[in-house]
Parts: structure tokens; sequence; C-alpha cells
């Protein structure tokens, strides 16, 4: 069973709890020099393309438009000057984490369209945000229901929305604090709920975890495969049983739990 329905596609930029794709394959082969990299054209042609018309990268990560792409690209590519230390995405050098005071009113609807599952997302919602809650008192992710019946991102009464999705990409996917107010979205597909030892909680832990600005434990050295680029911080030492490291990218949970050392790493980003 996978988070990332196909650990390489072929050409397919990722960045989700992907279930779908983890980076593209052509790229990965060879990160040190580029010399068998596909092109930036080929590589932007294959990538996933999302609904809202975001690309998605390292299975469930969003890139807004095609200039950051062919950032994410350039990193990619570039020399391999990663180092050692759960991971925080940067921007430009800096954290990319939320204010004290956006991290403690988190706020997010569920959209009705869910239709007969729209409980049972609600409930995955707050038990998976309950994960990180729990590791820090700092954190609180406020469910809006009055805004369940027009939970789009355009609607300004809540951060992000929480809306369903069909795709065969990957299972959900999330977004970072720097991601543009239009694609602050969680895109759940339906097989969330046919997924194996991940249960909805732990996928929708996972990808908030990327909402509180944590990137993918596995694209540190350490693991030796999956990598995505060297735009993070170390918090904590590696941990490939992380809530944030794909089992198939040789992690040694099979369940998506969180960890000591991701509440280690979340308290390090945000307080205690």
């Amino acid at each position: 069973m996978r988070l990332i329905r196909t650990l390489a596609l072929t050409a397919t930029a990722v960045a989700a709890l992907s279930i779908g794709a983890v980076m593209p394959a052509a790229a990965a082969t060879s990160v040190d020099d580029g010399s068998d990299a596909p092109s930036f054209q080929e590589f932007a042609a294959s990538t996933f393309r999302d609904v809202d018309g975001s690309y998605i990268v390292n299975g469930d990560e969003v890139i807004s438009n095609r200039s950051d792409l062919r950032a994410f690209y350039d990193r990619l590519i570039g020399p391999d000057t990663l180092t050692d230390g759960l991971i925080v995405n940067t921007v430009s050098g800096a954290d990319d984490k939320w204010s004290a005071s956006q991290v403690s009113n988190l706020t997010y609807c569920v959209s009705t369209k869910f239709g007969s599952r729209h409980a049972d997302v609600v409930a995955a919602m707050q038990s998976g945000a309950g994960l990180w809650e729990a590791a820090s008192s700092k954190i609180d992710f406020a469910y809006v229901s009055s805004a369940d019946g027009n939970c789009t991102t355009r609607n300004k009464s809540v951060l992000f929305s929480v809306e369903p999705v069909q795709t065969s990409q990957y299972i959900a996917r999330a977004f970072f604090p720097s991601t543009a107010d239009r694609q602050q979205n969680v895109l759940i597909d339906d097989s969330i709920w046919s997924s194996g030892s991940w249960t909805p909680t732990n996928i929708l832990g996972h990808e908030l975890g990327h909402v509180l600005g944590f990137r993918h434990e596995h694209t540190r050295p350490e693991s030796g495969t999956c990598f995505e680029d060297n735009n993070w911080r170390p918090l904590t030492p590696y941990d490939s049983s992380s809530i944030m490291h794909y089992p198939q990218c040789n992690g040694t949970s099979d369940d998506l739990s969180m960890t000591s050392t991701d509440v280690a790493g979340v308290v390090s980003l945000y307080g205690n």
C-alpha cells in the first residue's frame, strides 16, 4: 500500500502525501551534476498539474506557478549541499513557519461536498490536528463549521479549506505557510478510506505537518533515496520513523505514526 501511488512516475514532480509521486525519476538519478536530468521543459511537461493549476512535486507539495517550478527544478539538479538534522522548509534561507499569533489560530472549514463522508473527514482532521496540538500548546487548528457550505480558498473567514478531489496522483495534499493564499487548501481523495495501515488520522497528520512547515524527512541524505531538494533546515537528528517520512523511501514505520523525535522537532520550531 502506498502514500504515493507511484514512487517514481517517470518524470512526475511531487509534494504530497503522495501517495502520489515522489519525484521525477529522471531528475532523481543524477542530482550531483544534473547530467542525466531532463530539461526544464521536459520536467514541467511531465509534472502533475492539480485542479487549481498548481504543480505537485515530491508527492504532495504545492508549487504555485511555473516560475516557482523553475526555481524548484534549479535547486533539484544543483549541487548537493544537504546537511543533517523533523526538518523545516526554508524560503530564501528563512524558516517557512507561521507567526506565534497565527499558529494558535489555524482556522479551517470542511467542504459539504464530501457528502456522506463529511463527518468522517471532520473527525479525521480533528484527530490529525490533535497529533500536533498534543506536541505543542502553541499550535491550535480551529474547525469553523459555519464556513463548510462555502468551503473554498476564496472564503476569507478561514485560513484554509479542506476539499474533496478525484485523482490518481495522491491520497491527499496540503501546502506550506509560504504557499499563495489561493492554494492554501488540503485536498483529499477517496482513497484515504482504503489505505491499509495508513489511517486517515495519520495521513492528515502528515499533511498538516506540511501546513506547519515541515518537509519530508526522506529528503535527508541518511535516507539514501527520494531526494527532493536542499531547501530545508534540520530541527532534530534524522528519524526514519517520522510521520513525515514515506515508508517507500526507506522509512521504518509502516503506519505514519508520530514519534517522540517529531514532537521534539515541532517544539523546537514553535515552542512547548
